[in-house]
């Protein structure tokens, strides 16, 4: 299933028409693909680079992913730069206890045209995870060639972009039969 993801009402872009993220879990694993349309000549896309961990991807053109069990306050962050670098931080509460993530490395796989952009990611969010029912944030952070960023989310809460805020888990999804 496909969702929208909306731009922060304080970071329109005009250069990008529509962002979704198709969400699919394949038991303890997450598959997401997000497709981003657009004038894509206008954006910063990050060019591929060693598929490794790396930090601060949020600064640039980066998808993102935040998992919970529903039944918890700790939390997941998955950066996915369309580099094909990617890294994951586990917290505690909301901005409280970060420290880096041991999940393994993601696959990620990126196509690229004039108007679309896809990265396809599956990634095992963490043993704890595995059983539980999730509820998950998705958002994405899109800069412009002329430095200018886009903060795009399921659900934004008020005031300034907050892709950690608890608001943002919107999206619910079951645990593995």
């Amino acid at each position: 299933m496909a969702h929208q993801l909306l731009p922060h009402p304080l970071t329109p872009s005009d250069a990008v028409r529509q962002l979704e993220v198709e969400v699919e879990r394949r038991g303890a694993r997450l598959g997401l693909t997000y497709r981003l349309t657009g004038d894509l000549a206008r954006l910063a896309i990050p060019s591929p680079a060693s598929p490794e961990r790396a930090d601060e991807l949020w600064k640039h053109t980066c998808f993102e992913a935040f998992v919970r069990p529903q039944a918890g306050s700790e939390y997941l962050e998955l950066n996915l730069a369309p580099s094909g670098q990617w890294a994951g931080y586990e917290f505690s509460r909301y901005r409280e206890g970060m420290r880096a993530s041991g999940i393994g490395a993601p696959s990620i796989r990126v196509a690229r045209s004039d108007e679309a952009l896809v990265l396809r990611t599956e990634v095992d969010p963490s043993p704890a995870l595995a059983d539980a029912a999730w509820s998950v944030a998705l958002s994405a952070i899109i800069e412009e060639t002329s430095g200018r960023k886009s903060y795009w989310a399921l659900a934004h809460p008020p005031g300034r972009p907050d892709f950690h805020a608890p608001a943002g888990f919107v999206l619910d999804i079951p645990p593995p039969p």
